[in-house]
């Protein structure tokens, strides 16, 4: 994956993380905002930092993944159905009696109906902001429904709005849709030529009202450009002729071929790959420019969440001669061990004796309500321990909120035990703790790790390198 596309997949993720917001509220992101504040970037980072947790969180990184394969499915099916389509245009031109096959029927069958669709590409360029075409939704809802997942519904709606944000929509789906019509009338120019040099063909031109002098001119005029890299162009008289009867020599049968082959490249293919050309310069120099707008009307919202004013505007209050205090979190910073505990009863003496003073473990104290639990998580954030002790009563149920609880604390420290404190629990409950932190791929003892707690940073090393 390029940088560039990775930076246009995290743009996109965050995209759909803001979007299912807007229609379904804030998403419970306490953690996601803690990330994001510690991340001590600026502010889009921070916003892009929250909205990658919430996405990997709630799955839309594997939808992406899933998404993006079934978009590449979607694609090679149109690849063959422009192969498909080129082959039934070129027999559909020549079709009919062989040997009097309507030069400009021929023509019309062959480009007619590309220059329509070109000319309205064109117009729309000009006279809307948002462009579109059955095609493109054709793609996305193939890859839709080849992603096979029910959160990458999510998903094209969010690029659709990135892309249109970022003025790149109709060049991405520009590239689609000239790319289509480039592989149909590159395929139709191909069959063009084995019928051709396989069928013989004769060629009339029939009209009631235009008289055979106009069409002349109208035949050298077409064929000018083409006649430049080195295409048949027909003279008067052979045109004149051909108006009667088709011509039965051989040379006025390979002239009127090259013109028709002539036509088809000039006024079909050359301007697809032109177009197809220009939409790939577009998109390729817009998705390098791509860059998280945090100042945009649509991300307001969360300015708050990632970062507070306090912090953006600076300490503009006189400071209090003295600051509140808690049992937890107070002094965490530069700690390599931490200890905590989760909803201990208060016959449990805290802190545990074994915890000598002089010991390089930080107590954090006991998280029993949610401001604890903030602060000792805001606090963790910003100076994660290498090892983190939890205690938890095993008396107590393994509630869900409990098990959260574990979950975000030791997603903070680079490595984290649980301490199951040596009381009488019955034995159902214990074995629900155990089964549970094994779910959370959490280590856990009965007996505090005093040993692995007080480890010196140079003996972990020399462990791992072992």
């Amino acid at each position: 994956m390029t940088d560039q596309n990775s930076n246009l997949q995290t743009l996109w993720l965050c995209e759909a993380v803001r979007l299912r917001e807007e229609h379904t509220g804030l998403l419970e992101d306490n953690e996601a905002c803690r990330k994001a504040r510690a991340t001590q970037g600026s502010l889009a980072e921070r916003l892009r930092v929250r909205g990658l947790f919430l996405a990997k969180r709630d799955g839309l990184v594997t939808a992406l993944q899933h998404w993006l394969q079934g978009a590449r499915l979607a694609l090679w099916l149109l690849i063959f159905s422009a192969i498909i389509s080129g082959v039934v245009l070129a027999k559909t031109a020549l079709s009919g009696n062989p040997e009097a096959i309507n030069i400009f029927w021929a023509l019309s069958g062959l480009i007619g109906l590309n220059l329509l669709s070109l000319l309205a590409w064109c117009f729309s360029l000009l006279l809307t902001k948002q462009t579109s075409s059955p095609l493109s939704h054709a793609w996305l809802w193939l890859s839709n429904k080849l992603a096979r997942d029910a959160k990458a519904a999510q998903l094209a709606p969010a690029l659709l709005v990135l892309l249109q944000r970022h003025n790149l929509l109709r060049w991405g789906l520009g590239r689609l849709l000239h790319g289509w019509w480039l592989i149909t009338l590159s395929t139709a120019l191909l069959s063009l030529i084995a019928l051709l040099a396989t069928r013989r063909y004769g060629f009339v031109w029939e009209s009631t009202i235009v008289a055979s002098d106009s069409f002349v001119m109208l035949v050298n005029t077409l064929g000018k450009p083409a006649a430049w890299l080195g295409f048949a162009l027909p003279n008067s008289e052979l045109i004149q002729v051909s108006g009667l009867h088709a011509e039965a020599g051989e040379s006025a049968r390979q002239v009127w071929a090259s013109w028709l082959l002539g036509m088809l490249l000039i006024y079909g293919v050359l301007p697809r790959l032109t177009f197809s050309l220009l939409c790939e310069w577009r998109w390729r120099s817009g998705v390098k420019r791509l860059a998280f707008n945090a100042n945009d009307e649509v991300w307001q919202p969360l300015h708050e969440r990632v970062q507070p004013s306090s912090e953006r505007l600076g300490v503009v209050d006189e400071a209090p001669s003295a600051l509140p205090s808690t049992t937890a979190g107070a002094q965490l910073a530069g700690h390599d061990a931490v200890l905590v505990g989760i909803e201990l009863d208060d016959s449990i003496s805290w802190p545990p004796e074994q915890l000598a003073p002089t010991a390089q473990i930080q107590d954090a104290g006991i998280i029993d309500t949610r401001e604890q639990r903030h602060q000792v998580l805001e606090q963790l954030s910003k100076q994660p321990p290498a090892r983190l002790l939890i205690a938890c009563n095993p008396q107590r149920s393994a509630d869900r909120g409990t098990l959260h609880l574990i979950a975000e604390l030791s997603r903070t420290a680079a490595e984290t035990r649980v301490w199951l404190l040596e009381l009488n629990a019955p034995i159902e409950r214990l074995t629900i703790w155990q089964q549970q932190l094994d779910e959370l791929n959490i280590a856990h003892s009965r007996s505090a790790p005093w040993a692995w707690l007080e480890q010196e940073p140079e003996k972990m090393e020399g462990q791992a390198n072992d």
